[in-house]
């Protein structure tokens, strides 16, 4: 135990940390700064992949609900990569029965199919 003449001094900001005695910064905007400027580069990369993710699960819902509500729907490469879409962002892929690869961003997915058509498809949900 610290003895109350012994001062600590906070790990971001070198102020000087009143309290407990494993107390390591002086306030919480210090004890965030700390912790975002040592994890801050890992968690934007995942930001950053989830947020293409995301965009691509839009992109393929947007594409079916465009065809009043159909389960399954055709669309081209380029249409998908002028509405923003990153091919080599995807959750998962799963194989066919008929052994061709589907590829998902969570629930919804696409197929590839000959010259640059893909089918999109929507997961169903399984209990």
């Amino acid at each position: 135990m610290l003895s109350p003449n012994l001062t600590r001094a906070c790990l971001f900001c070198g102020k000087s940390v009143r309290g407990r005695s494993d107390k390591k910064f002086c306030d919480d905007y210090c004890r965030a700064s700390h912790n975002n400027e040592l994890k801050g580069p890992v968690y934007n990369h995942i930001r950053k992949v989830n947020y293409a993710l995301c965009k691509n699960r839009r992109i393929l819902e947007n594409l079916l609900v465009e065809e009043a509500g159909k389960e399954k729907e055709k669309a081209h490469r380029d249409t998908l990569i002028e509405k923003g879409f990153l091919f080599k962002y995807h959750t998962h892929a799963q194989k066919t029965k008929k052994g061709h690869t589907c590829f998902y961003c969570y629930d919804h997915g696409y197929l590839p199919l000959e010259k640059n058509w893909y089918q999109i498809i929507k997961e169903k949900e399984v209990d």
